[in-house]
């Protein structure tokens, strides 16, 4: 089974906190992609939200948003996630990974959208307007 790394940051705060998960507690993580929005229970963070950002896998290619499916693959980049270029209108072909999580992932990258001192701030913000 796999064994995933997970680096979870709280833009609020600026700090960010390693969890690692393996055995059946993977199993809700495995298919998801790179922008979709979990709840943090999955990884012991209840009353959460967590937005899936990137990750990296076992051979350290690094996961792309705009590659379909979890395959790795050689693509021709000139910049973002995977590249970054040294002179301008540089280019280069580079191996990355797709924006699927699959059981080849070792790292995933996450950060908090919601938590629950917010939600209830704003409702109660609206009870009382």
């Amino acid at each position: 089974m796999a064994k995933f790394k997970i680096i979870v940051s709280n833009p609020m705060g600026g700090i960010s906190k390693s969890i690692e998960i393996e055995g059946s507690r993977v199993a809700p993580l495995i298919g998801r992609k790179i922008g979709d929005v979990l709840d943090g229970t999955i990884i012991g963070m209840p009353g959460t939200k967590l937005l899936i950002t990137g990750g990296c896998d076992k051979d350290g290619f690094p996961m792309r948003p705009d590659i379909h499916g979890g395959v790795k693959t050689k693509i021709l980049l000139s910049g973002g996630v995977g590249f970054k270029p040294r002179n301008r209108g540089e280019r280069r072909r580079k191996t990355v990974r797709g924006n699927i999580i699959t059981e080849d992932i070792v790292q995933i990258n996450m950060k908090i959208v919601e938590t629950a001192e917010k939600t209830r701030r704003i409702k109660e913000e609206t009870e009382n307007a």
